[in-house]
Order: structure tokens, then sequence, then C-alpha cells
């Protein structure tokens, strides 16, 4: 990786708003993913460590579906699309992990970057309205509260970290690939 390319790294700023804070966090850690996973044929993708069925395909799989079920049931109170619509998550609530090795490459990056995309355009507009990070989502809990547009992104920049933390040591295990960032 280049200097230019190194300094072109997503890192949340060092004295932004809590929005560019919480949001830069997010981008760093979905572009950390996107380097754990790049560049790998379907074998790489479908590779285990240890006794862990996941797989980095597995998690590409898994994080569009919480991207786009973050932002589609919890802020805007509407049901998924596909394919998470088809899917019965009561009886089979691993399906993007169990299912990813179905899938090529090409199509779970297409994915993953697609719900990514949606969710970046969703908060883009949720932000363009001045409401900032406490606005409410539509989800309603069984005790009558609603998540904020904070909770949301905060839940998801945590679901990155963790999986990002399982990208690395299986990632390291196919091929050697290991860091925080490719500078």
């Amino acid at each position: 990786m280049t200097e230019s390319a190194a300094e072109e790294w997503p890192e949340p700023p060092l004295a932004g708003t809590e929005a560019e804070a919480v949001l830069g966090a997010l981008e760093r850690q979905r572009a950390t993913l996107a380097w754990k996973t790049s560049g790998l044929d379907a074998d790489g993708l479908r590779a285990t460590v240890g006794a862990s069925s996941v797989t980095l395909g597995g998690l590409l799989k898994h994080l569009a579906h919480v991207e786009d079920s973050h932002f589609a049931r919890l802020w805007l109170g509407a049901p998924v699309g596909a394919p998470w619509n088809t899917v019965d998550w009561d009886t089979d609530p691993d399906w993007a992990y169990r299912t990813a090795a179905e899938d090529t490459p090409e199509h779970l990056c297409t994915l993953w970057r697609e719900s990514a995309a949606r969710s970046r355009a969703v908060v883009e507009e949720a932000l363009g309205t001045g409401g900032g990070l406490d606005q409410l989502g539509a989800y309603v809990t069984r005790s009558g509260e609603r998540p904020n547009l904070r909770r949301i992104l905060l839940d998801l920049v945590e679901e990155y970290a963790r999986h990002v933390g399982h990208a690395d040591l299986v990632r390291e295990s196919v091929d050697g690939l290991t860091g925080e960032d490719p500078g």
C-alpha cells in the first residue's frame, strides 16, 4: 500500500462532532472488514479456524444482514428485503453463516457492499434533517421505547468490532495477513 493510500484509510476525526466520531469509527470497521476479506477466492472465504464454523464469507453475509435489518427494521420500521425476507430466522438463526459457502465471493462482496451503501444513504438522509443522533427510530420495543440513531450506530460499531476480530484470526490462518489496517 502506498503512503497516500494509507493516508486515505478511514479514521474517526480527532476532534470531530459526536456524529463524525461515531460514523468515523463505523467506517473504519467497515474498511477493515473489506480489507480482511479482499483478494480471496471461494476457498479462502470458506476457511475456518479451530473448532469455530465462522468463515469470512459468513461474516460478510451476516454483516450485510445486520446492516439491512438495523436500518430497515429499527430505523425505518420497514420489513427487510431480499434475501433476508425469505428466511425463517426463528428456525434458522445461523442462515447467513450456513449458506455463505453456497455463494460466490463476488456475490458476497456485492451483497455486503450494497447493504452498507443503503445504510450510509439512510444515515445521510436522517442526519440531513438536522435532528442529529437523538432522532428516534420507528421500531418500538415491548416496553414502548424506541432506539435513537446513536444507539443503532453504536450497535453497528460493536457488531463490526466483534466480527472484525474474528475476521483477523480467520484471515491470518488463510494467508498470514495480519494488522489493523493495510498501512
